[in-house]
């Protein structure tokens, strides 16, 4: 029997170490972006719906922001009401807040 001069093995478990770290900082990316634009969704509805319920004067209207856990601002202005709301995002990872607006007629004065 010959001896190679470089011997290869365990070349295949040195590269899949080093491998695996960056495919696991890709898929937690992964994940977190897509939880990121699913609470996009989920407080975009709410802030719409929060804009809606001012618009016709209901003064609980903020509460479904509140239960997404989100900081809302309302302003009143040229007969539109305007909620925007800004939430932290679902996971902890270094993703940017997560933002909605919304506008809707101002008919409850």
């Amino acid at each position: 029997m010959t001896r190679r001069l470089l011997d290869e093995r365990g070349a295949v478990t040195a590269e899949f170490a080093l491998a695996l770290p960056a495919v696991a900082v890709v898929l937690a990316l992964g994940v977190g972006i897509l939880g990121s634009a699913s609470a996009t969704v989920r407080l975009q509805h709410a802030v719409t719906e929060s804009a809606r319920l001012l618009g016709r004067g209901d003064a609980d209207a903020l509460a479904m922001v509140a239960q997404s856990g989100a900081t809302a601002s309302v302003e009143r202005g040229d007969g539109l009401v305007c909620v925007t709301a800004i939430a932290p995002a679902p996971v902890r990872l270094p993703l940017p807040d997560v933002t909605a607006r919304a506008c809707a007629l101002d008919g409850g004065r």
